[in-house]
């Protein structure tokens, strides 16, 4: 039992579950699969004019080759290819190439998905590309002279539905922040060069955002996980560099400024500087952390870059046919210095594909993480006291931190809170044990909690019942984990509560 959500509290839980169900993938190629059909249905009202044969054929272009080379690689290679990333490829350059029957212009589309498909197996490194695929393929069909991409997508009636579904990828994968700093930066930089030209900051923003691909790059491109950052401050540092880029207009020889490079120098400057990164897992073993609960063992095959609390997205070896998609993140269990890396996972029915997926992995079977990040973590001043609030599962990432503080004899001012539906429930018990730090459990049966832990009563966490379990709350920074229905009623009861910050960690179905 949690405390009662405020109705837009709850409006945003059930978003929050709603789009937890789906992969990011599987969402930006529904979206993507949703605006070509848009751009179909106004090429028929008359909005747009490129006739719907053109259009039909460049999407089966964009598709077929796309998904055909992206298979033909992957079955050279030995790999296994990932479906949903070559549809959500060829849907994006679909958007960027002027949709044509002529010969001419769908083998210059035809190629733009080829190298984009190319690139994630030759510019790669450990498994990971370098660079945003779309992208690359656009700039690569400009300098072979042939074509270039227009990003037809940048017109006002597309801005219609292009809009909320940019928003809804962003807000999805927490990109929003990242999104408004380009955003801010590209359309300053925009306001500037036009005014130079004595063209009006009006006339300029309008024109850079109904007449330009501005939002669609930031929805569909800017945010895609795999070559942006991980940490919310790298995020911003790298959308500005994109945005100047992006905004200003600049030549090197044959090549000038566009949408496209302006991605590619960013992906350039996050892999060069090690900001994005991949993983390759041998998996070990799975040991039972409680009656519904799983903690999964991986061993790397090299050293492990994270920071405990962050997660790993994971490519999941099915086929993806299942709503869910093939990519899932999961919050780190181990600590950073430990030999394995673990993920714990609530395995209570029903079962998901992506959970049934980790449950039938065999000993030796690999796993790639493709992506680490996440800003849950714990602050860089060791003197800050905290509180750490867990629902159920929710403990997941605050057992990496404690596991990592218990190994360095760091010593920190921590009081935890955990939520769960008896004491046999508490997951990762042996380690909050061996952390030494005041643990208060609640048990939804009434039963009593682990002897090394105190009972927090049968009250939910509300702000009143925090104050009375932790009264120098004030001075605390909180930290928040758990299913979206839990963090979305605690979260605001923290803040009401006193807490000086409150960090949240939501773990949406998977």
């Amino acid at each position: 039992m949690t405390p009662i959500l405020t109705a837009p509290g709850a409006a945003k839980v059930r978003l929050d579950t709603a789009l937890g169900r789906m992969s990011p993938y599987r969402l930006v190629l529904s979206l993507l699969a949703l605006l070509a059909l848009y751009s179909v249905v106004l090429d028929l009202l008359g909005w747009l004019t490129f006739g719907v044969p053109a259009m039909l054929a460049s999407l089966a272009v964009c598709l077929g080759v796309s998904y055909g080379v992206n298979r033909g690689l992957a079955a050279l290679l030995r790999v296994r290819p990932h479906t949903e990333s070559a549809l959500v490829t060829g849907l994006i350059i679909y958007f960027l190439f002027w949709p044509s029957l002529t010969p001419v212009d769908l083998g210059a589309t035809a190629l733009a998905c080829a190298a984009a498909a190319a690139s994630k197996y030759v510019l790669a490194w450990r498994g990971r590309h370098a660079f945003n695929p779309a992208a690359f393929g656009a700039f690569a069909v400009g300098l072979t002279g042939w074509s270039a991409a227009t990003w037809w997508v940048g017109t006002p009636a597309m801005l219609w539905a292009v809009v909320p579904c940019a928003l809804l990828v962003l807000y999805r994968v927490e990109r929003l922040a990242m999104a408004g700093v380009f955003a801010v930066v590209a359309l300053s930089c925009t306001a500037a060069v036009f005014a130079a030209a004595g063209v009006s900051i009006g006339v300029a923003l309008v024109q850079a955002i109904a007449q330009g691909p501005l939002v669609f790059f930031a929805g569909f491109m800017l945010s895609e996980p795999v070559t942006a950052p991980g940490r919310r401050s790298h995020q911003l540092a790298y959308a500005a560099v994109i945005a100047g880029a992006y905004a200003i207009p600049f030549g090197v020889g044959p090549v000038s400024g566009s949408p496209e490079l302006a991605l590619l120098v960013g992906n350039a400057l996050a892999f060069a500087f090690g900001l994005s990164r991949g993983l390759d897992l041998r998996f070990v073993e799975r040991r039972r952390l409680t009656p519904t609960s799983h903690e999964f063992v991986f061993v790397p095959r090299r050293r492990v870059r994270f920071l405990p609390g962050q997660y790993a997205e994971l490519a999941l070896p099915h086929t993806g046919k299942a709503l869910a998609g093939q990519r899932r993140t999961f919050s780190f269990a181990s600590a950073p210095s430990a030999d394995v890396v673990t993920f714990g996972v609530g395995t209570a029915p029903p079962i998901s594909t992506a959970k049934q997926v980790l449950l039938d992995l065999a000993p030796g079977q690999r796993v790639r993480a493709v992506a680490v990040g996440g800003d849950f973590v714990l602050p860089r001043n060791p003197s800050e006291p905290l509180i750490f609030v867990a629902g159920g599962i929710g403990l997941m990432p605050f057992a990496s931190m404690l596991r990592a503080l218990n190994g360095s004899g760091e010593a920190r001012d921590v009081v935890l809170l955990a939520s769960v539906p008896s004491a046999d429930e508490l997951a990762f018990a042996d380690v909050l044990k061996a952390s030494k730090i005041r643990v208060v459990v609640r048990t939804s049966d009434g039963g009593a909690p682990p002897s090394f832990a105190e009972d927090a009563g049968p009250a939910p966490f509300g702000a009143a019942r925090l104050r009375e379990l932790v009264p120098d709350i004030a001075t605390r920074i909180a930290y928040v984990s758990g299913p979206p229905s839990f963090v979305g009623a605690v979260a605001p009861a923290l803040r009401r509560a006193g807490a000086r910050r409150v960090r949240r960690d939501a773990f949406s179905g998977y």
